[in-house]
């Protein structure tokens, strides 16, 4: 019974079925996916809609997609708008493997690395235009918040920080500054602490909106470089 619990969970909150038992359209896209790779949830795709509208199309500029997983927001990108350069880095091999596999499998061009966000410097991350980040990284106040079930994320690429700090993450790549504009889908408990830990490192316009659900987890902003 504990397997349909998140399930039940999910059509209550009217979530979209296809993003519960697979999907054929995702973000508006047809994704195909691997069997090993997990549906996105809707509020990664609203991540994937912001960004999407934020240039025009026809202008080439440069996406880093961080802790990219099986790499949907990536390939998601990419083949919304294919003149766009697009990077995906994670520190997982595995989910690399699975990212290049699910690229060829939708035949989209996307660069994966495998390079680790928390001790990598930025030179060899290098600068973009915006940068994507969905954290694969959780430390222990989030994960006793968490249900870990396989609906949730994704074991092989949640890693967790070695200490408390639930802004860790967020804040090593805010001082990067590796792009100009900024988008994160966060933890709903500490939106008001992003905006400030943003605001203190240099960003602009910072934007928090809601998920599907009502909850804060999208933040976005413009790093002044």
């Amino acid at each position: 019974m504990q397997i349909f619990e998140p399930i039940i969970a999910r059509l209550l909150h009217f979530e979209p079925i296809q993003y519960i038992f697979g999907h054929t359209l995702w973000c508006g896209l047809d994704l195909k996916l691997t069997p090993a790779t997990l549906i996105p949830r809707p509020e990664t795709a609203e991540v994937v809609a912001r960004v999407e509208r934020l240039k025009v199309k026809g202008e080439r500029f440069k996406v880093l997609d961080i802790g990219t997983g099986s790499g949907c927001i990536a390939i998601a990108l990419k083949k919304a708008r294919p003149e766009w350069q697009v990077t995906g880095i994670d520190i997982s091999n595995e989910a690399i493997g699975v990212a290049k596999e699910n690229a060829k499998r939708n035949s989209v061009e996307v660069e994966f690395k495998q390079l680790d966000i928390l001790s990598d410097s930025a030179d060899s991350i290098g600068t973009f235009d915006i940068v994507v980040s969905n954290p694969p990284y959780i430390c222990e106040k989030e994960k006793n918040d968490m249900r870990r079930n396989v609906l949730d994320y994704e074991p092989a690429t949640a890693l967790f920080v070695p200490d408390n700090d639930p802004l860790l993450f967020y804040r090593r790549i805010a001082k990067l500054h590796l792009g100009e504009f900024l988008f994160f889908e966060i933890n709903e408990a500490y939106p008001q602490e992003l905006v400030a830990m943003l605001k203190n490192e240099g960003y602009t316009e910072i934007q928090i909106s809601n998920d599907i659900y009502g909850k804060p987890r999208i933040i976005e902003a413009r790093s002044v470089r």
